[in-house]
């Protein structure tokens, strides 16, 4: 049993989930910490997706990506910049389905869920496509 674990764990989509989970607990602890405060469903999103953009780039670029991340100087401060755009698309996604959520009489919780699973294979699209994407990788 112990290779098939050893075996999953090495698999790059497996680690990605694994990071995205670490990150999504910032994001909705966040999320629901705010909402508590009575902070609108819109703006706690945001929020709770922000600083979970800030905790994915330490777990992923270290964790899931490690081998792909680019030196330091130009082709680092590139690859950044494409990381952040892509956590832009996922927090403008996640951002407009809550708000047209809670618009819409859904409660932002499930409206949240719903972003979430979006945004997350739309960042991994992103990512793994565009952003640690290795010279020889088509």
């Amino acid at each position: 049993m112990a290779p098939l674990v050893r075996r999953l764990i090495d698999i790059r989509f497996t680690r990605y989930v694994l990071a995205s989970v670490g990150a999504l607990a910032v994001d909705v602890g966040t999320f629901l910490a705010l909402l508590a405060l009575s902070a609108a469903p819109w703006a706690a999103s945001a929020t709770g997706y922000s600083l979970g953009i800030l905790a994915h780039w330490l777990l992923s670029s270290r964790t899931v990506f490690g081998t792909d991340v680019a030196d330091r100087g130009p082709a680092r401060t590139r690859q950044k910049a494409l990381f952040v755009f892509s956590a832009l698309v996922g927090l403008a996604l996640t951002t407009a389905i809550v708000a047209g959520g809670a618009a819409a009489g859904i409660d932002p919780r499930a409206a949240k869920v719903a972003a979430i699973v979006v945004s997350f294979f739309t960042t991994w699209l992103l990512r793994n496509h565009f952003v640690f994407r290795t010279a020889g990788t088509p």
